[in-house]
C-alpha cells in the first residue's frame, strides 16, 4: 500500500480545483447567448461608441469572458451593440440609464416578369432614366448573384455622388455600376465569407425590384418573357444576412440597417420576418426601420407567410410599409391526361417532359408494405417501396406525398392539393396537384380501369380572371401590438413570380435536385415586397416628395396612379413622438430613441389611432356584449401634391350599420404642398364578432384618394 504523501495530495487538490474551475467556465460560457443592446440614436461625445460599449460590458461581464463578449457595435446610423451575455448580465445592462432595451438576437427567415405588366407598369411606360439611375435600393436578404444578366452594368453611368457604401462582397465578387455595393454579415459562425447568394432568394428579390430588361427569360421555357424590375435603371446595394440552414440572425440584420442607412440608400426592401410580432424596441427590423425613416428612407417589408389565420402578421409598426401577397392574371397549370382522354388542370411547375408517353398509375396503398392503409394512401415518408414504383406515376392522397414519390424514384405523381391551393410550386419530379373534385375524377378512373395510365404534361401559363386576390398564405391582421394601426398596408403580386436566381441553389429547394437555373419562379410575400420597393422607386421624381407618401391606402398596389396621388398623408417625427407617448414611453426613453430633446405633450391624450395614417382603424371594446355600439373620431391631415387652385369633395360608403360624417366635407387648396385637416366621426353598432369595413374618398375630378375605415370588436 502506498504511503500518504502531502505533496501528492496537494497536487491532486490543485488538479481538481483547476478542472472544477474549467468546468465552471465552460458551464458559464454555455449559458451565454447573443443579446442586442439598443441605445437609441447616436450621441456626440469624446469617447467613441465602440469604446463606450466595451466599457459598459466591463461593468457587468466577468473578465474571463470580456474579450470575446462584444460581438458587434452599431455606430454608423444608431447606437447599440450585440454581445454574448448571461441572463444576469442582460438584466444589469437593461437597468443602465442609457439603454432603451436589451433583447435576445433571434433568428428570422426569408418569406419566400409578368407581374409588372399586370400592375400597369408596362415596358413602354414613361420613364426618366436620369432620375431613376440616382435611386439606390438596398436589399437586405440572402445575398446576390453578381454575374446575373439582371445586374449587368452595360450602359450604366458611375454611381451617384451620394453613395457612401463599399463593395465588400468577399473573394471573387465584383460590383459594377448597377450593383454598386455589397456587404455580408455572419457574426456568429463566419464560415461563409461572401455576399454571393447560395439560396437564390436575395437574387430574386433584388431583380424584382430593380433588375435590368432580360428578354426571353424563363424557367425551362415556362413563363417565358422579358424579366425586369420596377426600375431597371436604379442601383442595387446588397446586404447579406441570411444563410442556408442558419436563417437570418437579428444581430446581423441590425448591422445591415446600420450600414445601409449610412451608405446612402433611398429605399430598403427586406423580405425577412419573424413568426410572431413583438414590441418595437425588441424588434431589430422595427428599430432599423425607425432610424431609416428618420433619414428619409422608405423601408418595405413582407407581411409574412402565416396566412389563413387572423393576427398572424408580424410587421406591425407604421414606419414600415408592409406588403401582403396577391395573385396576378397569369396562373401556371400542369395538366394530367388520363388514359381515357380526360384532361385535368392541376397546380405545380413541371419542367420535365415525358414526351407525351403515358405511364402506369399506381396508388400509394398498392405499392407499400411498411405502412398502414391511410399512411400508404397519403404516400407518407418511408411508406413507398422503391422496387414497386419503377416506371410508374404514383397517386397520393396528400400533396407532401409528391416528395416521397420523388425519393423512391417514381416517374411522377398525381396528388391531392391539400396544402396551398392557389400556388404552383416548382417540384423535383413531374407532378400535378389537383383540387378535390378533379382528384376524385382520377380516383374513379383508377378504380374502374384494369390498367390505368396517365401522362403529366409540361407546365403552361393560363389566364387567371379573378386576380387580384389575396394569397391564401399571406399573413393577416388585426395588428396585435398596435391594434389601431391597419396592417398590412397594401397587396402586390407574390404568386408565381419569374425573376433572377442563383445557379448554386436548388430551384425546388431540394438538396437532391441538381438543376441549375439563372431564372426561376417563386411565390411568397417575399416576392410581393420588392414589387412595392420597385414601384416606390419609380414614383420618386425630381421634386423628391417624401417617399413615405407613396401609394398610401389599402388594396392592390397601382404604381401608375400613385405617381400622381393628388393628396398624401404625411407623417413627421412629431407624429411618431405622440404615438410613442400614447404607448407609454417616457421622456427619457424618447430622448434616447430620437437623439433630440423630445418630450411628451402635456394636457393632450392621444392613442395610436390619432397617427396621421391613411387608414383609420379602431378596436372596439365589447365587454362581452353580443351587440357593440361605437362612436369614434379620427383627425387627419392631407397635403396637396396634385394641382394648384383645386377643390376636393368627400364621399363615404353607406350602410344601415353605421353613419359617417366628415368636417369639413370640402377642402380647397390654393397652392402645392398646402396642408388641410379634417375630422371623421363614425357611429353605429355591430355584432360582437363582426367587423365594420367602410371608406371615404376625396376627389377633385382628376384624383381619387381613398382611405379605408376599419372597426372591429376585441372578440374578433
Amino acid at each position: 500500500m502506498a504511503a500518504f504523501s502531502p505533496r501528492r495530495f496537494s497536487f491532486l487538490l490543485l488538479a481538481v480545483f483547476v478542472i472544477f474551475s474549467a468546468l465552471q467556465v465552460l458551464a458559464a460560457d454555455e449559458d451565454r447567448q447573443v443579446y442586442i443592446v439598443y441605445m437609441g440614436s447616436l450621441v456626440d461625445g469624446d469617447q467613441s461608441p465602440s469604446s463606450y460599449h466595451f466599457s459598459m460590458l466591463q461593468e457587468v461581464v466577468d473578465r474571463r469572458f470580456l474579450r470575446q463578449s462584444l460581438l458587434r457595435s452599431y455606430t454608423r446610423s444608431f447606437n447599440g451593440f450585440a454581445a454574448y451575455l448571461t441572463a444576469e448580465e442582460q438584466e444589469k445592462l437593461a437597468r443602465h440609464e442609457e439603454v432603451v432595451s436589451v433583447f435576445p438576437s433571434t433568428t428570422y427567415h426569408p418569406q419566400t416578369t409578368r407581374s409588372w405588366d399586370f400592375m400597369g407598369l408596362a415596358e413602354n411606360v414613361h420613364r426618366n432614366p436620369t432620375v431613376e439611375s440616382d435611386i439606390i435600393i438596398g436589399v437586405i436578404d440572402t445575398g446576390i448573384w453578381p454575374e446575373s444578366e439582371s445586374f449587368n452594368a452595360k450602359g450604366s453611368s458611375p454611381p451617384p455622388k451620394k453613395w457612401k457604401g463599399a463593395c465588400e462582397g468577399g473573394k471573387n465578387f465584383t460590383c459594377n455600376n448597377k450593383l454598386i455595393g455589397a456587404r455580408y454579415y455572419n457574426s456568429y459562425s463566419p464560415t461563409d465569407d461572401s455576399a454571393r447568394d447560395k439560396m437564390g432568394h436575395g437574387t430574386h428579390t433584388a431583380s424584382t425590384a430593380a433588375g435590368n430588361y432580360v428578354k426571353d427569360a424563363s424557367f425551362y421555357g415556362i413563363a417565358k418573357g422579358t424579366a425586369r424590375g420596377g426600375v431597371p435603371s436604379a442601383r442595387i446595394a446588397a446586404y447579406k444576412v441570411c444563410y442556408p440552414s442558419v436563417g437570418c440572425r437579428e444581430a446581423d440584420i441590425l448591422a445591415a440597417f446600420d450600414d445601409a442607412i449610412a451608405d446612402g440608400v433611398d429605399i430598403i426592401t427586406i423580405s425577412i420576418g419573424e413568426a410572431m410580432p413583438t414590441q418595437f424596441t425588441n424588434d431589430s427590423i422595427a428599430i432599423g426601420a425607425f432610424h431609416a425613416s428618420q433619414n428619409g428612407i422608405l423601408v418595405v417589408q413582407s407581411a409574412g407567410n402565416k396566412g389563413g389565420q387572423k393576427t398572424t402578421i408580424a410587421s406591425v409598426v407604421p414606419w414600415i410599409f408592409t406588403v401582403a401577397a396577391s395573385t396576378t392574371d397569369r396562373g401556371i397549370i400542369t395538366k394530367a391526361e388520363l388514359g381515357n382522354g380526360s384532361i385535368l388542370n392541376g397546380k405545380g411547375v413541371n419542367s420535365f417532359s415525358l414526351n407525351g408517353t403515358s405511364y402506369p398509375l399506381a396508388y400509394g396503398e398498392d405499392i407499400s408494405h411498411e405502412c398502414g392503409k391511410q399512411a400508404a394512401q397519403n404516400c407518407e415518408s418511408g411508406c413507398l417501396e422503391t422496387s414497386l414504383v419503377k416506371g410508374k406515376i404514383v397517386l397520393c392522397n396528400t400533396y407532401k406525398g409528391i416528395m416521397e414519390a420523388y425519393r423512391v424514384g417514381a416517374v411522377g405523381s398525381v396528388a391531392l392539393s391539400d396544402y396551398i391551393t392557389d400556388v404552383s410550386f416548382i417540384l423535383p419530379i413531374a407532378a400535378s396537384s389537383l383540387h378535390e373534385q378533379d382528384f376524385h375524377v382520377v380516383h374513379s378512373y383508377f378504380d374502374s380501369t384494369k390498367f390505368p395510365k396517365v401522362v403529366i404534361l409540361t407546365s403552361e401559363s393560363g389566364r387567371n380572371l379573378d386576380a387580384p386576390l389575396v394569397a391564401s398564405f399571406s399573413s393577416r391582421g388585426p395588428n396585435t401590438i398596435l391594434p389601431d394601426i391597419l396592417k398590412p398596408d397594401v397587396t402586390a403580386p407574390g404568386i408565381e413570380i419569374l425573376a433572377a436566381f442563383s445557379p448554386l441553389a436548388s430551384p425546388s429547394d431540394n438538396d437532391d435536385d441538381d438543376r441549375s437555373v439563372n431564372y426561376t419562379i417563386l411565390s411568397g410575400t417575399s416576392m410581393a415586397c420588392p414589387h412595392v420597393a420597385g414601384a416606390a422607386a419609380w414614383r420618386m421624381d425630381s421634386s423628391k416628395v417624401s417617399l413615405a407618401e407613396f401609394s398610401y391606402g389599402a388594396g392592390h398596389i397601382d404604381p401608375v396612379k400613385a405617381v400622381h396621388p393628388g393628396l398624401v398623408y404625411e407623417t413627421f417625427t412629431e407624429d411618431y413622438i405622440n404615438m410613442l407617448c400614447s404607448m407609454g414611453y417616457d421622456n427619457a426613453t424618447l430622448r434616447r430613441i430620437l437623439g433630440v430633446n423630445s418630450t411628451c405633450p402635456t394636457g393632450v391624450q392621444t392613442t395610436p389611432k390619432d397617427l396621421n395614417y391613411p387608414s383609420m382603424t379602431r378596436r372596439i371594446t365589447t365587454n362581452g356584449s353580443a351587440i357593440a355600439t361605437f362612436l369614434e373620431k379620427f383627425t387627419r391631415r392631407v397635403t396637396n401634391v396634385g394641382l394648384e387652385n383645386t377643390t376636393y369633395k368627400v364621399t363615404t360608403s353607406k350602410s344601415p350599420d353605421y353613419n359617417i360624417s366628415v368636417k369639413p366635407d370640402i377642402l380647397t387648396f390654393g397652392a402645392l404642398n398646402e396642408r388641410k385637416s379634417f375630422e371623421v366621426i363614425i357611429s353605429g353598432k355591430t355584432n360582437g364578432w363582426k367587423m365594420v369595413s367602410a371608406e371615404l374618398e376625396w376627389s377633385d375630378g382628376v384624383h381619387r384618394v381613398r382611405s379605408p375605415i376599419v372597426l372591429y370588436p376585441d372578440s374578433l
